[in-house]
């Protein structure tokens, strides 16, 4: 096909793509859609493929062009599109034509399409970067809290013997509110609620009021909440509750010995090896999560410096993601997580508008990222996959095979691939912008905010 095409950028990495098709094309195009209604027509008075052309494009000749119109376009941007590698569609946004042309076979054919392309992003100033490294030791009491939890996981819930709620117990309750009348208000009531005292996991956060009662004992609490309390349905209000403690569980704790350390894993044979593979672990979690907080950094300055818009189609898609995403956790459709987003008094829009600066700062590193990735043509040999294989069982205590054989799937083999690459990317980077050391940090305090 004979023909010319003109590319304009426009605005949020938008593109005008205007195309002339040789008259020549157009009039065969026209006569082929032409001859195969010839070969399928069928009207009363001629047989199947008799029908005179003239004869159809009298009765379809508004058919016969939208078709071939239709045609030529289709054809014309799958043939620019193959070959074009700058300004290709991205995958989610189909080119618009804002007017359909008309087609007259004695004239070239031209037509306008506007779509959304990849940002083109090239960041070259590193100048006046600081990135702050977290110092972060590991502590004696950050092991016994990790060995702590470990013995709450693997403890056994039993009845506390005399029946006096305190901290740290598990307690079922049941509770309702109370009006003024002092009756029960309708739909307040719940029952068999357990919560571990001290947590706060309750509506009302009466851990501390219940603390001293008894089980099968009923109190009523009058609770106050400030303004600004997490629940708006109960921020500034004060409500009379009826609480009955049903019943008061503690939790019997195994005693730190080999033999916990063998029920834990079986690879285990004593409480040492246990507490030397907790603190293998949580050095590489700390070394994860320190390089991590370093990358956000870096690429917030890099979104920072390098100014560009993201094209609405990514954006929606992202939002559109997202929600769907959430919908799965709530293990409900897209259209019922709206239904009940609206019974909540909220509403769809709202929601995407609160997340679109959050999706927008992360498709703009994600940008950097790639566009740098393509830029600095960064790449990774066999022998740097082998060597990731074998950091990884290092620090996970594995064997190299059992590492290789979790990769063996093409997809996971194809994130360690793409990992590995974004890695060898920043520690070039690192050396292109200053890093200074950050705040000390206790481990609790460097997965605080994660």
């Amino acid at each position: 096909m004979k023909l010319t095409k003109e590319f304009t950028n426009l605005e949020k990495s938008a593109v005008k793509l205007t195309v002339t098709i040789a008259k020549a094309d157009v009039e065969q195009s026209y006569k082929s859609t032409l001859s195969k209604y010839v070969k399928n027509a069928q009207i009363p008075g001629f047989r199947k493929g008799h029908v005179p052309a003239n004869v159809l494009e009298r009765k379809y000749g508004d058919s016969l062009k939208a078709d071939a119109l239709g045609e030529l376009i289709d054809s014309s941007l799958n043939e620019i599109f193959e070959k074009e590698t700058e300004n290709r569609p991205l995958p989610y946004a189909q080119p618009v034509m804002d007017k359909a042309p008309e087609l007259d076979v004695t004239k070239d054919l031209t037509y306008t399409v506007t779509y959304d392309v990849f940002p083109k992003v090239s960041v070259k100033d590193f100048s006046g970067i600081t990135v702050k490294e977290p110092q972060v030791t590991i502590s004696d009491a950050d092991l016994n809290d990790e060995l702590k939890a470990m013995q709450e996981r693997n403890a056994l819930v039993v009845d506390k013997k005399d029946g006096v709620v305190a901290k740290d117990n598990i307690v079922t309750i049941n509770y309702s509110e109370i009006g003024e009348d002092g009756k029960e208000i309708a739909g307040s009531k719940r029952q068999d609620y357990v919560f571990t005292v001290g947590s706060g996991e309750n509506l009302y956060k009466i851990d501390d009021e219940i603390i001293g009662m008894k089980k099968d004992e009923t109190k009523e609490i009058t609770k106050s909440f400030k303004k600004d309390y997490e629940d708006s349905d109960l921020a500034g209000k004060t409500v009379k509750l009826s609480v009955t403690v049903t019943a008061v569980k503690v939790r019997d704790l195994p005693a730190l010995d080999d033999d916990f350390a063998q029920d834990c894993n079986a690879k285990y044979k004593t409480l040492a090896d246990m507490k030397a593979d907790i603190s293998r672990n949580m050095e590489a979690a700390k070394n994860r999560r320190v390089r991590e907080m370093k990358n956000n950094s870096l690429l917030e300055q890099l979104v920072e410096k390098n100014k560009f818009d993201i094209p609405a189609s990514m954006l929606a898609a992202e939002l559109d993601g997202r929600w769907r995403m959430m919908a799965q956790q709530f293990q409900t459709s897209p259209e019922q997580l709206e239904k009940m987003v609206t019974a909540s008094g909220q509403t769809k829009e709202a929601m995407l508008t609160q997340w679109t600066g959050d999706s927008e700062k992360m498709l703009k590193s994600r940008i950097i990222v790639d566009s740098l990735l393509k830029e600095r043509n960064i790449s990774v040999t066999p022998e740097e996959i082998e060597a990731q294989y074998a950091k990884i069982a290092e620090e996970g205590g594995l064997t190299v095979e059992e590492v290789k054989k979790h990769y063996s799937d093409a997809r996971a083999k194809e994130y360690l691939i793409d990992d590995t690459k974004e890695n060898k990317l920043y520690d070039e980077l690192y050396k292109e912008v200053k890093v200074a050391k950050g705040d000390k940090l206790t481990f609790k305090e460097l997965f605080a905010n994660n």
